[in-house]
């Protein structure tokens, strides 16, 4: 009988062995980024579970197919942490909908700033104006919310890009020396940015005002005015290739509204053999436009220098949310930042310079500014043909 109780009790000490076994705890799942395609795990906010006291910002991405996003989400999501804020951020892949959750979701989560780059600035409104009637401070971020409940709106000239645009492509056209008449005008094609960004409609507007005057005369032709869904070059290389096809190839130059729409056309350029014979403008200076301005193929970017942004929109959410006093705002009109005279109220802006960037001076301005690299800027460049390393 002794031995029954005794192997009794050691089969169930096995058994509870064996259970416990099973029921190891799991490790704390750690933060992931965003899944690339929309899906209801996407709104779930991205971040490391707020430290108890901390103050949570929260970071809104239209996308990170535009290769400054990413960047400038590394920047912005340091400066917060070591300013001792809490950070989540989101990306909602060219979503409306999903931005607009993802931007309640990071309020539900405690963000008591948000700091947005809207996929669109009208669609967007809707999320903001709910964030900020709960008492959040939004910053619009390079792109206009068209809402008057933004606490600021920050970006950089975008006017001036496009006359900057413009003028790149007049002066390597040579529209003032007499080449081009009535009978020959300058066959131009007008590949603006994505129709849902309010800047891409501020750029056109800089590059029609310098365009005007010719076309006025009859000695420039606007050929083709094509805008570009998600400044997508894809998109752009397709909307080229109709437009050669339309044209039999006789395009003399093409004013686009940023690095990713040019070199997308000159792809299509390229197939037709006139990659650098068609003047093409941009706007970012990024490595691979800087590259192919010095490879003689896109003519002209223009340079915002986004490391200033991103330590200006960090400084601008710590101050309001310390209720401190903000430098360098300026009150601007609603209806005219949107050119819509229905938009109502006024907008406190910041707006930065920007700079035409050429093959004459890219080495200076990008370069030695260390904005770019000098082995993206000059890759496969023969050395006998690069400047000295700054």
């Amino acid at each position: 009988m002794a031995k029954k109780v005794c192997l009794a009790l050691n089969l169930m000490l096995v058994m509870a062995f064996m259970l416990s076994a099973c029921a190891q705890p799991t490790a704390a799942p750690q933060p992931t980024a965003v899944p690339a395609a929309p899906s209801a795990a996407a709104v779930q906010a991205t971040s490391a579970p707020a430290a108890a006291g901390k103050i949570t910002v929260g970071l809104s991405f239209s996308d990170f197919a535009t290769e400054r996003w990413k960047n400038e989400k590394d920047l912005m999501s340091k400066l917060l942490t070591d300013k001792g804020y809490n950070v989540v951020w989101q990306e909602a892949n060219h979503d409306v909908k999903l931005q607009n959750d993802q931007i309640d979701n990071m309020v539900t989560q405690g963000a008591k700033a948000l700091i947005v780059i809207a996929e669109d600035g009208d669609a967007a409104a809707t999320a903001v104006d709910k964030a900020a009637a709960a008492g959040v401070k939004v910053i619009a971020y390079d792109r206009l919310i068209k809402s008057a409940n933004i606490a600021a709106y920050i970006s950089f000239d975008n006017t001036e890009v496009g006359r900057q645009e413009a003028k790149g492509v007049v002066t390597a056209l040579g529209m003032d020396s007499g080449k081009w008449t009535t009978d020959n005008p300058a066959k131009v094609m007008l590949m603006g940015g994505s129709p849902t960004d309010n800047n891409a409609h501020l750029v056109r507007a800089g590059q029609e005002e310098v365009i005007k005057p010719y076309v006025d005369a009859g000695t420039m032709k606007i050929v083709a005015d094509q805008w570009v869904d998600n400044w997508d070059p894809a998109n752009a290389e397709k909307i080229m290739e109709n437009v050669l096809t339309a044209q039999n190839n006789k395009i003399d130059g093409v004013i686009a509204s940023n690095d990713g729409t040019a070199l997308g056309a000159l792809q299509a350029l390229k197939a037709q053999g006139l990659a650098g014979k068609v003047p093409i403008s941009g706007q970012d200076a990024t490595a691979d436009g800087c590259n192919s301005i010095v490879k003689g193929e896109q003519t002209v970017t223009v340079y915002k220098d986004i490391r200033l942004l991103s330590p200006m929109a960090v400084d601008m959410v710590d101050k309001l949310l310390q209720g401190q006093p903000i430098d360098g705002l300026k009150s601007f009109a609603m209806a005219d930042l949107t050119g819509d005279k229905t938009k109502t109220g006024n907008v406190m802006c910041n707006f930065l310079p920007v700079v035409q960037v050429t093959k004459d001076n890219v080495y200076d301005q990008i370069v030695k500014s260390g904005f770019q690299s000098y082995d993206d800027v000059y890759r496969d460049i023969p050395d006998a043909q690069r400047p000295p390393k700054p």
